[in-house]
């Protein structure tokens, strides 16, 4: 049962997209990573939705650029958590997706992140901290991993 999954627009979004993937097969989160447009595909994106909530999804991640509807389109189909992870794709250099994932309706919120890589990985850690709320051996490996982190600026600091 995927506790996440993760909607991408194209697969042109793979590349940035796999650092999210990645990072949630590191910290040991079950999650389904597939392609759905909320423009090109919108059946596609409403089935998907309803299948993975009643397979147990606990939030949904979706990155796209340029009008970036994908993220409100799922928001409109559950009441889960949706991450949107706005993707640089035109010469407005992502601020068309920035804009389009965070301005939704009241009651339809998407927690939006910041662009592309740093936003996949972002939305990874934040996904697996909503679900550490009720899972404390992940909680513990979210600890882990930041111990890690102090530890990396130490030993630079050290270094210097």
């Amino acid at each position: 049962m995927p506790r996440v999954v993760i909607f991408m627009g194209s697969a042109s979004d793979e590349g940035t997209m796999r650092e999210c993937s990645n990072l949630l097969n590191d910290l040991g989160v079950e999650h389904v990573f597939t392609i759905s447009s909320a423009h090109r595909t919108p059946e596609r994106t409403a089935k998907l939705v309803a299948e993975y909530e009643a397979d147990g999804c606990q939030v949904f991640i979706c990155a796209a650029g340029l009008a970036a509807h994908l993220a409100g389109a799922v928001a409109a189909k559950t009441v889960r958590p949706v991450l949107g992870v706005p993707l640089t794709g035109s010469p407005l250099g992502g601020m068309d997706a920035l804009l389009s994932t965070v301005q939704m309706p009241p009651g339809f919120p998407v927690g939006t992140l910041a662009l592309d890589k740093v936003g996949a990985r972002n939305a990874a850690w934040l996904a697996a901290q909503i679900l550490a709320l009720h899972d404390e051996e992940l909680a513990g490996r979210i600890r882990e991993a930041r111990a890690g982190f102090k530890d990396a600026v130490e030993k630079a600091a050290a270094a210097l």
